[in-house]
């Protein structure tokens, strides 16, 4: 045992400064200014290499070049990474994940050290260390649901812009101007691509990518056709944007309905744990063998299995997709 816990202590301290380099490491906005400025008064080779710095740097899965060369070679990083951004956070892969092993590697110790159990410590390590990505799944989920709540706006203001007069491309340097992120952000990403020579069918694709909405799918799925064979772009827009609306208002109607299911298994999911906490308030003797005792500590690990089971089967009942 007390070699275990001076493995653990020393994986702990080395994580912790790995996390130290990739939150520090790398040159600051500022200095990466000033190199390019200075890169393109000197002119050539070393201007253009300046320019693409930002592309290089994308790339990398971490700062710290050990931890960049291990998630490379595994597939679930890059869609770690895609993952990352559709939460519209400016954060590589190799952060979250020291993030997820120092969180999970310190809750481990301290429950080990605390309670004795490497059955009942691995546990609550795990599940610390889903918390970094939990946070991310949140933002990304919030972010998505933003997105979907402008895209009637965005494709009535591309509908105006065509009646105006103005370019399809014009119409979305338009909407990534005049909305609030993330509509701005995704729309100006994709006029910067198709500005810089990317075909509009790529970029409008690479936004489905960035954006998996069924509404986006849709819109682009429009677009392309439109394009391919022609037609009334500003009333294929129109439509498109009534039928969003509609859906809207359907999905609306179906939350009224499903409301009381919808707190049934919120009461359903929390009354355990708050039987927990109000049972170590009141009769803490009763509750402590659980967390002391060695069969208490399994009962625990499997109540949290399913009662994490249960609740995912529950949302998944009472969330109606329209």
């Amino acid at each position: 045992m007390p070699m275990l816990l001076a493995a653990l202590v020393f994986l702990i301290v080395l994580l912790i400064a790995a996390g130290i380099l990739a939150f520090m490491g790398g040159p600051k906005h500022a200095e990466i200014i000033q190199t390019r400025l200075e890169a393109i008064e000197k002119g050539g080779a070393l201007a253009k290499d300046a320019m693409n710095m930002d592309v290089l740097r994308d790339e990398l899965m971490s700062s710290i070049p050990a931890v960049n060369r291990l998630l490379v070679r595994w597939p679930w990083a890059t869609r770690l990474r895609r993952f990352i951004g559709q939460a519209g956070m400016q954060v590589r892969p190799g952060r979250i994940v020291l993030l997820s092993a120092v969180t999970g590697l310190v809750v481990l110790e301290v429950v080990q050290v605390k309670y004795g159990s490497i059955f009942f410590s691995v546990a609550a390590g795990v599940a610390a260390a889903s918390l970094p990505f939990l946070y991310v799944a949140i933002k990304r989920a919030r972010r998505l649901a933003a997105f979907e709540k402008q895209l009637p706006e965005v494709i009535d203001l591309l509908s105006r812009s065509v009646r105006a007069g103005h370019s399809f491309a014009s119409g979305l340097e338009i909407v990534s101007t005049e909305l609030q992120d993330p509509a701005s952000t995704e729309f100006r990403t994709t006029f910067d691509e198709q500005r810089f020579g990317l075909p509009l069918r790529d970029a409008l694709i690479g936004l489905c990518d960035r954006i998996p909405l069924i509404d986006i799918r849709l819109l682009v799925i429009a677009l392309l056709v439109q394009k391919e064979t022609g037609g009334n772009l500003a009333e294929i827009l129109d439509k498109l944007s009534h039928v969003i609306r509609e859906r809207f208002r359907i999905a609306g109607e179906v939350r009224i309905r499903t409301a009381q299911g919808r707190l049934t298994a919120a009461i359903l999911i929390a009354l355990p744990v708050l039987m927990l906490v109000v049972l170590r308030v009141i009769a803490s003797e009763y509750v402590t063998t659980l967390f002391v005792d060695r069969i208490g500590q399994i009962v625990l690990v499997i109540a949290g299995i399913l009662q994490v089971v249960g609740s995912i089967v529950i949302w998944k009942i009472v969330q109606i997709k329209v």
